[in-house]
């Protein structure tokens, strides 16, 4: 095995949420013997960072490296054993960095939330993975961490209370304050014009199947939520933006691991505001506010007006106080066929798009370098419920300010309080 110059390279460190990730790594949090450089694309902007994050970022080495380029991405990658990458709109700029990860085994996270581009990158690149022992992980991020891993969280209590899967789970999220960067928006006005110019991708955006592998049998029929009156949390729910992502997400672990949850898994996510008329017209207002914008951006003169007078551009977001006070509380409820019940919580603290992901992305990469064997986990286009076990959930607990609870079980109409306990099923090869 050949020795690597570095664990980990953090590639886009000079973007928005790279600049976060960065000084979490330098000032917040200290792996033990973790041996890491900051990539960017301009050595000014490094340098500049370098110095913004104080003396600990003396030693740090900076690597040159441009997403169009591949030399110099083939270079990056030969140093180091695992890629983390924050440049983004993924469609637009990740395909090269993941041709040459997967071509030369290099480990490899991301926070994309573009389905579109997930399926482009597993259908071309994914037999390279395999053959030469690259993990491709993606959405390691604000979607679709807390989903998956809240869900398998869910699931493995399930399975120790009954001894079997719960059939049915639901998101719901109570608390969700944050604000929106220039990149995530552009990744998602990218998506729509990708879609208005492609019927294959408009034909993807209504399959919530579609990151499934191609032999997957599923049929069962998912769920989006509208507006409705959420009987198991007593409050009005309205759509939540992220869940599109999110569900590909499940529903392809579920298919990685063999449909284990169950053939028929369903699952589905959705925003609570309250109980009574002012929830439910909340949930009408979330719902409209939706509808008309995913109408609007499927036209390039609105993504244009958008874009130049009322959105922010790639590179703004939440200022350093806004992450600080952001956070999110999103609830879980699981159904086995025989109706037994498990509820699960999963916090936390930052805004959750930028503050909170930063820090479950470093977690994601030092996990998969630290807590993965490559004997069980092979190369592959994996998801984080498929190839992350319970270390991850510790580290993000103990690290990165994320809390999973279990709330109760319940089984013949009797709540049973349970201690936090995890446990983790081994996944299979990705198909």
């Amino acid at each position: 095995m050949i020795n690597k110059e570095f664990d980990i390279v953090i590639f886009g460190a000079t973007s928005f949420v790279g600049k976060i990730l960065c000084n979490y790594l330098v000032n917040e949090y200290t792996e033990p013997n973790l041996t890491w450089a900051m990539a960017a694309r301009s050595e000014t902007k490094l340098n500049e960072l370098k110095v913004s994050l104080g003396g600990n970022a003396a030693a740090i080495p900076l690597i040159i490296a441009d997403s169009s380029d591949e030399q110099t991405l083939h270079s990056m990658c030969e140093k180091t054993e695992l890629v983390i990458s924050t440049v983004g709109p993924y469609a637009l700029y990740g395909e090269l960095l993941v041709k040459t990860c997967c071509q030369l085994g290099t480990d490899y996270c991301d926070l994309t939330g573009e389905p579109q581009w997930i399926r482009r990158m597993i259908g071309l690149y994914e037999d390279d993975a395999k053959r030469s022992g690259a993990r491709i992980v993606n959405c390691c991020g604000f979607d679709s961490i807390p989903s998956d891993l809240g869900v398998k969280f869910l699931q493995d209590h399930a399975q120790r209370h009954f001894g079997s899967y719960c059939d049915q789970v639901k998101l719901r999220v109570k608390v969700l304050k944050g604000g929106a960067s220039g990149g995530t928006i552009a990744s998602g006005l990218n998506l729509y014009k990708e879609a208005s110019a492609d019927p294959e991708i408009r034909k993807e955006m209504r399959d919530p199947y579609s990151l499934c592998p191609p032999q997957h049998a599923f049929t069962a029929r998912q769920h989006n939520v509208s507006v409705e009156f959420d009987e198991d949390f007593d409050s009005w729910a309205g759509p939540f933006i992220m869940a599109s992502i999110n569900t590909r997400i499940v529903l392809r672990s579920n298919a990685l691991l063999n449909g284990h949850y169950d053939e028929n898994f369903e699952y589905d996510e959705a925003m609570l505001t309250s109980s009574g008329k002012k929830g439910e017209k909340a949930a009408k207002r979330i719902s409209f506010g939706t509808k008309v914008s995913m109408f609007m951006m499927a036209f390039a003169p609105m993504r244009w007006l958008a874009t130049r007078f009322f959105l922010p551009s790639p590179g703004e977001g939440p200022t350093p106080e806004q992450q600080l006070n952001g956070c999110y509380d999103l609830r879980l409820l699981g159904r086995t066929q025989r109706g037994e019940r498990v509820r699960v919580k999963v916090t936390g603290d930052r805004d959750p798009g930028y503050g909170s992901t930063a820090k479950m992305l470093a977690q994601a990469g030092i996990s998969l370098r630290r807590d993965v064997d490559e004997g069980e986990v092979g190369g592959g286009f994996w998801t984080p419920a498929t190839v992350f076990n319970e270390k991850l959930i510790t580290r993000l607990v103990d690290y990165a300010g994320m809390d999973f609870e279990l709330e109760s079980i319940s089984q013949a109409m009797t709540a049973i309080e349970e201690s936090t306990v995890v446990a983790v099923d081994e996944p299979t090869s990705p198909t």
